[in-house]
């Protein structure tokens, strides 16, 4: 893979997120932690957690690439009950999702993921990745864990 990456730096995208997490951090009562990744990760990685309201904790995982930053939340972990049907309605609801869409994971759980070109990388979308991330989590959670964990809510 090339060393191409389009102005600015990807350190200047680095310092860029660095800087929107700390703003979004000023009065956001949603808002539990934001931090790095681990130092010895590849790319750079950063969490958002959020309190939710239909799920306790959502939190957002950032990954900047050389050439897209990729985002994603643990939505579900795999359904015991009715696995089949709680895919098939997370994929139906993939149709009606911007930026992002749901995918199956480690250990077959649900996550929510996207990306976005760093060219088009600035603070409204960031603030829009997140916002719409945090709505889709509580939107398709009750639903979703309803399914597939039936015989808890009996």
């Amino acid at each position: 893979m090339s060393d191409y990456h389009l102005p600015p730096s990807l350190q200047g995208y680095e310092r860029s997120i660095d800087g929107w997490l700390q703003r979004f951090a000023v009065d956001n009562p949603s808002l539990e932690a934001i931090d790095r990744g681990e130092s010895g990760e590849p790319e750079p990685r950063w969490y958002v957690r959020l309190r939710g309201e239909e799920k306790e904790h959502i939190t957002v995982w950032f990954t900047l690439g050389q050439r897209t930053l990729r985002y994603e939340v643990y939505v579900l972990p795999a359904p015991p009950e009715n696995a089949a049907a709680v895919y098939e309605m997370a994929l139906r609801r993939n149709d009606k999702l911007v930026g992002a869409h749901f995918a199956i994971g480690v250990e077959d759980a649900i996550f929510l993921r996207g990306e976005l070109p760093l060219t088009s990388l600035n603070e409204a979308e960031l603030d829009r990745i997140v916002g719409s991330l945090y709505s889709y989590v509580e939107q398709s959670f009750p639903a979703l864990l309803r399914l597939g964990f039936a015989s808890k809510f009996t």
